[in-house]
């Protein structure tokens, strides 16, 4: 079986406070867009699960998230034979794109298809391995509340896009969160509500993308600043590292070598897909 797992963008990101179990409070708008990872997957005959990828960097192994959910989905069904997984990775990672959740939400999906469907939903699942997968599985336009996991679908909204991402900068969501707690003054801005108002009205969104955890990594790098000085309506997606500006003709020039552009993107109305 081969699937695609897709990317997703971040719109609208307000952090409303943080949560007794250790989490953040978050309403989102997120969105996916046309750049994904492949997963090849079959049934083997050598028990356990036999990960490869394309890049020498990604761990193999329970340090990865798809090893992890082809874990999970086989202990939950009771699953005795062996599973290969090859992915294929064009994401980039550490970028907050939910290019690791992506491809898990990918396996569990792959995975109940590959074993007959032993879960009639797998939603649940995801949400215990992460935030993100619920959106990354059913994508489109989404509204994720809580801690993230809980979602709805939004009206489809279209737009073009450019990513720019620091080649040597990646930052995990648990370092972007942690800075956030330690800020003293924390925006208030609301921005997601102003969205979907405008999603509902047909009216430009653009005015309201904003992302709190922007403001909270943001003066620790310089790579960042500079993104923001040559392109200043660029938005920063989830934790980072990458930011993207939407439009189809957009300056993105940015003086030396230290940025991956990736034009030509698009928003989808797909999530995991096979």
């Amino acid at each position: 079986m081969r699937l695609q797992a897709f990317a997703k963008i971040n719109l609208g990101l307000d952090v409303l406070g943080k949560r007794e179990d250790g989490y953040h409070e978050v309403r989102m708008i997120m969105q996916t867009i046309r750049m994904y990872d492949q997963l090849d997957m079959r049934k083997s005959v050598e028990p356990g699960i036999h990960l490869t990828t394309n890049k020498k960097y990604i761990p193999v192994d329970e340090n990865n998230l798809v090893w992890r959910a082809a874990k999970l989905m086989m202990d939950t069904c009771g699953i005795m034979e062996g599973v290969s997984i090859h992915l294929h990775k064009v994401i980039p990672v550490a970028a907050g794109m939910a290019g690791g959740s992506s491809d898990a939400a990918g396996t569990i999906f792959g995975l109940n298809e590959l074993l007959g469907h032993p879960l009639k939903t797998i939603h649940k699942l995801c949400e215990t391995l992460g935030s993100d997968l619920n959106v990354c599985l059913e994508g489109g336009s989404i509204l994720a509340t809580s801690r993230g996991e809980v979602i709805k679908k939004l009206k489809p909204v279209k737009s073009k896009l450019t990513l720019i991402k620091p080649k040597n900068l990646g930052i995990s969501a648990r370092e972007a969160y942690t800075k956030y707690s330690n800020k003293t003054n924390k925006p208030q801005k609301n921005m997601t509500e102003k969205m979907l108002n405008a999603f509902d009205n047909n009216q430009d969104f653009s005015e309201y993308l904003c992302n709190d955890l922007e403001y909270a990594v943001f003066d620790d790098y310089k790579e960042l600043k500079k993104i923001k000085e040559y392109i200043p309506n660029a938005v920063m997606s989830g934790s980072g590292s990458t930011y993207f500006v939407l439009g189809d003709e957009v300056n993105t020039d940015i003086p030396g070598d230290d940025y991956q552009i990736i034009k030509g993107l698009e928003f989808i109305e797909t999530g995991v897909i096979k």
